[in-house]
């Protein structure tokens, strides 16, 4: 039996998708509880449409957000934090506060949900994030984190290398 999924369904499909199942499982299952309808000529064809029209909707807004997109890609967000050994900072430089400095720079607002970091960001360096504007649209920023007593330094790439040891010299005894 063919349905149209009014829900999300785990390891069957998503709300709008047309699913064969069997019988039974519709039946008893999906439809008693309203996961689902029977998928008739006419709801077919009135997903379809509102599919196409959705479709339609994505791309008006991924073209009215072009221009965002490329001021996007050409900008740095450079933030600063305090910093312990080693590089690494109290705490964590966190979407919420990539958000805001691009807001800021951008004078638009940028809501904290859509930009993605790939990991949390424990340590100084270079970093990358995507900002998800609409549909396919993803552009991505670079973000710099360095330590607030010395933000004219020059931050190590977050390459996953040993930060250099200076030998301070506190640990010799003079005589």
């Amino acid at each position: 039996m063919k349905v149209i999924l009014t829900e999300d369904i785990q390891n069957l499909g998503t709300t709008g998708t047309i699913q064969e199942v069997k019988n039974g499982y519709a039946r008893n299952y999906l439809l008693p509880r309203g996961l689902a309808k029977p998928a008739t000529p006419g709801t077919v064809k009135l997903i379809e449409q509102k599919k196409a029209a959705d479709e339609k909707k994505i791309a008006r807004a991924e073209e009215e957000n072009r221009a965002l997109a490329g001021q996007i890609e050409q900008q740095t967000v450079r933030l600063t934090a305090r910093v312990g050994q080693n590089g690494r900072l109290y705490g964590s430089i966190t979407s919420a506060q990539v958000a805001d400095a691009l807001s800021t720079q951008l004078g638009q607002e940028i809501d904290r949900r859509k930009v993605e970091l790939p990991e949390a960001i424990h340590s100084v360096g270079e970093y990358e994030a995507t900002v998800r504007l609409v549909g396919r649209l993803a552009p991505k920023v670079k973000v710099i984190v360095a330590d607030e007593n010395s933000p004219e330094t020059a931050a190590p790439a977050a390459t996953g290398s040993e930060p250099e040891v200076v030998d301070s010299g506190a640990d010799t005894v003079q005589s």
